[in-house]
């Protein structure tokens, strides 16, 4: 499996992309490329889902995933600094769904921070860091049904709360 797989979806960004996406990651993660495998993860989350797709049942939205991910990359495997990733996507993000998606970018830069809290910001990227209060009330209000409960429950096994 390559990059092929993604770009063979062209324009559409629909439940087969998602599918792809997630594969496309695990498959990643297994040959232990876990910061192209992370980017996947993140390829998924701005799939143009409405909720109520098949793929959804058996494949919810990525956010255990994203930290397991995070929490169990090994320290000798590249993943860069998810944290900052994260922190500058949601403050840069375009349409389409420019909202849902810049929401779940800080969802995940929240994530990083649970799994990783030794990851610093970029301190020369002035931007209002949310709290996980407004992450969750922003995910309720342009996310998908039942999504701040993933969200949440992403945190589990982590110190850090949302």
């Amino acid at each position: 499996m390559d990059a092929g797989a993604l770009t063979a979806h062209g324009e559409a960004r629909d439940a087969g992309f998602y599918l792809t996406a997630l594969t496309y990651g695990h498959y990643l993660w297994q040959r232990g490329f876990a910061a192209r495998a992370t980017l996947c993860l993140d390829r998924a989350l701005g799939a143009d889902l409405r909720g109520d797709e098949p793929v959804l049942r058996d494949w919810p939205l990525p956010y255990a995933a994203m930290r397991w991910f995070l929490a169990h990359t090994p320290p000798d495997v590249f993943i860069g600094n998810p944290r900052v990733h994260f922190q500058h996507l949601a403050d840069r993000m375009n349409e389409p769904r420019r909202e849902q998606r810049r929401w779940r970018a800080w969802a995940c830069w929240a994530l990083a921070r649970a799994a990783r809290p030794e990851w610093p910001g970029d301190p020369r990227h002035r931007v209002v860091e949310p709290t996980v209060d407004e992450i969750a009330a922003r995910l309720a209000r342009h996310g998908l049904a039942g999504e701040v409960a993933l969200w949440r429950g992403a945190f589990a096994s982590s110190p850090y709360k949302a």
